[in-house]
């Protein structure tokens, strides 16, 4: 089969995407399919650090422990934020998310563990067409935590705010024993409205629809890795992409694009968030190798560790699902601004194998993208 070279971005990266798959294949992806089917079981006896990977591990002691035990209509989503119906207002809801944030080091190219925070919540917040209204802030502090660090931390969580526009509008402190945290842990909570609540909904996801990605894959994860002496590689021009979304987020919606569903790809990298979305939408995600935005700093980490950038950490970008129609025009609207200038469209929703995210690769062959496996990258985020 001839390799196709694809520009990100193009039509032909549709094209590509959905290309034919082999009956063998095609077999192979429906078996895997049914096994994935099964319902997801905790058979560990202790908590380990892939539980806090954001993949395969993730995801099982989410739905089936938390999931299972409070289950309710509004967390059975399992979405990146909550939205609550507000009692005699029509066509509003209120959205809420929470999130921590416990990095290593705390500070890294490009952010910190501040920034981060804001911008994090900022996201959960705008990937389901939220604007933020305020964060509240919960400090978990370590005896002997230097107060010149938390002095700059928290000036940190000030700019971003201020660049967002979004205020940190109340929070909480504690202390805990030396040893007993890694410096400063930060837990935080956001707020915002939706109008239109059901517009950006994983039930809207449909066959045909367009997957796009806002930029390059996996700055901020590598970023992190270099900061912490992890790899013996020298990128001077790599920085971590944390950066607020809701500007972005904003103009899609305004612009009369026809966006069925978000997500931002932080933890577990953009692998992970397509085979959440293609689990929760019972359908398959097929992209194509060409047209994934990768920059040759990131290809350097992730050769050296034997790790592909779709499972490395983002905190600055989204996935989102564009009706087939508008997906171009959604790619030229990120393109023009700083948020999204290297968007792309990646591939496409297909009807099946239910639940399956596999890439066509450059040699011409077809492989499964399943979530992330174990603990590649500790204290990312």
């Amino acid at each position: 089969m001839t390799e196709t070279v694809v520009e990100p971005g193009s039509g032909a990266a549709i094209n590509a995407a959905s290309a034919r798959i082999s009956d063998p294949e095609q077999r192979v992806l429906e078996r895997i399919a049914e096994i994935r089917k099964r319902k997801p079981m905790l058979r560990e006896d202790a908590i380990t650090m892939s539980h806090g990977a954001g993949g395969k591990a993730s995801h099982t002691l989410v739905t089936a422990l938390f999931g299972e035990i409070l289950s309710n209509p509004v967390l059975d989503q399992l979405g990146d934020q909550a939205v609550l119906a507000l009692p005699g207002v029509h066509n509003m809801g209120l959205a809420v998310t929470t999130d921590s944030f416990v990095v290593s080091p705390l500070f890294f190219p490009g952010g910190d563990i501040g920034e981060l925070a804001v911008n994090g919540t900022i996201n959960d917040l705008a990937v389901g067409g939220a604007t933020p209204l305020g964060i509240s802030a919960a400090f978990i502090l370590e005896e002997g935590l230097d107060v010149a660090t938390l002095r700059r931390v928290v000036e940190s969580m000030r700019r971003a705010a201020d660049r967002a526009g979004v205020n940190v509008v109340t929070g909480d402190t504690k202390v805990v024993p030396r040893g007993k945290a890694d410096q400063l842990f930060i837990t935080t909570t956001g707020v915002g409205v939706v109008a239109l609540p059901q517009r950006i909904a994983i039930h809207r996801v449909v066959p045909g629809d367009v997957v796009v990605l806002s930029g390059a894959m996996g700055d901020h994860g590598s970023t992190v890795m270099l900061a912490r002496g992890d790899v013996d590689l020298e990128a001077d021009n790599l920085r971590s992409d944390t950066m607020a979304l809701h500007g972005l987020t904003a103009a899609l919606l305004a612009d009369g694009i026809d966006v069925h569903f978000m997500r931002d790809a932080t933890r577990g990298g953009v692998a992970t968030v397509l085979n959440e979305i293609a689990q929760a939408a019972g359908m398959a995600v097929a992209i194509d190798e060409a047209s994934l935005p990768v920059h040759d700093e990131v290809r350097g980490v992730a050769e050296i560790l034997g790790i592909d950038p779709l499972y490395i950490a983002n905190e600055g970008k989204l996935v989102a699902i564009v009706a087939k129609e508008d997906a171009l025009r959604a790619v030229d609207l990120m393109r023009s601004r700083p948020e999204g200038g290297e968007a792309a469209v990646i591939g496409e929703v297909l009807a099946d194998p239910e639940g399956m995210v596999f890439m066509h690769t450059g040699f011409g062959g077809t492989r499964v993208v399943d979530m992330l496996i174990g603990d590649p990258l500790p204290r990312i985020c």
